[in-house]
């Protein structure tokens, strides 16, 4: 488990806040995290009166154990201290920043956050999306004891680096594990890109196989038909909670006998392998509730 992470994370729902019927749906389905968004999902018109339906949605509503995330409008625009205040006084589990470039971003967010008496318990969630941000991954990473977690953009990504898309994500490995090598260094979170086909099933298995083999705490979403999927791979299965506890098991039979290596089914197994064991069984038991 990273240092910030008191949460599973597999499934984070994307949900558009100038929609009040569809924020509701947060409270019957089954994602980790929402996202209820005050940027690419409304219209510049829309942005003051998303803003009070997102804030008195959270503030009205019973959400229980769910967790709820306010993607602000970015800095550079007329509405995001206005979005930081409210989300200040709304409370929701974190505020996310797009296209976050440098570490002053996050240090901006940390001081309005601040001034608006925003609570502690309100972390601050990076968007990786430019080829700047991904440049400057680490040092977004480490720039508040805030920021929890990263969160890939991928589709303008894509299109700042005048990439193809394919089903490999060939034009965005190296971003990915880089944002990945960067989060991790910093002992946070990060969540792969969206898939934005809902109809190619196929190809999003395919894509959260291959973010969970990356590296990934789970998947962003466009769609809940996409949760169900994102909740299997990025959880454990039955077969890895049982082998982690045979892991656990042998280990510790192994240094009963005075040795720190021990032999599991032809595989050496030692004391990092005990970790990450004890990590996943402790994911598994996040997942039970």
């Amino acid at each position: 488990m990273t240092k910030q992470e008191n949460t599973i994370k597999r499934s984070i729902l994307y949900m558009p806040g100038s929609n009040q019927r569809v924020l509701l749906k947060a409270q019957t389905l089954k994602a980790d995290a929402f996202i209820f968004d005050l940027e690419d999902a409304v219209a510049m018109d829309a942005k003051e009166d998303a803003r009070k339906q997102v804030c008195e949605t959270l503030n009205n509503q019973e959400f229980n154990d769910k967790q709820i995330i306010i993607r602000i409008n970015g800095l550079e625009t007329k509405w995001a201290q206005d979005d930081l205040k409210a989300v200040s006084a709304a409370c929701p589990e974190a505020v996310l920043l797009p296209k976050v470039e440098t570490g002053a971003a996050i240090k901006t967010v940390e001081k309005l956050l601040n001034k608006f008496n925003a609570p502690k318990s309100i972390k601050i969630w990076a968007m990786i999306e430019t080829p700047l941000g991904v440049l400057n991954a680490l040092e977004i990473a480490k720039s508040s004891p805030r920021l929890e977690c990263l969160v890939m953009g991928t589709s303008d990504l894509l299109n700042d680096l005048r990439a193809s898309h394919s089903e490999k994500r060939t034009a965005l490995l190296y971003s990915l594990s880089h944002t990945i090598l960067a989060a991790r260094a910093a002992q946070i979170d990060i969540i792969d890109g969206v898939h934005l086909n809902i109809e190619d099933v196929p190809g999003f298995l395919v894509a959260c196989h291959q973010g969970k083999e990356l590296g990934f705490d789970g998947k962003s979403l466009i769609h809940p038909s996409q949760i169900a999927v994102a909740n299997e791979v990025f959880g454990p299965s039955q077969k890895e909670i049982d082998q982690c506890k045979k892991i656990i098991l042998v280990y510790e039979n192994a240094l009963k006998e005075g040795n720190a290596v021990v032999l599991l089914e032809g595989v050496l197994i030692e004391s990092l392998h005990v970790k990450n064991a004890k990590r996943i069984l402790d994911m598994a038991e996040l997942i039970k509730g």
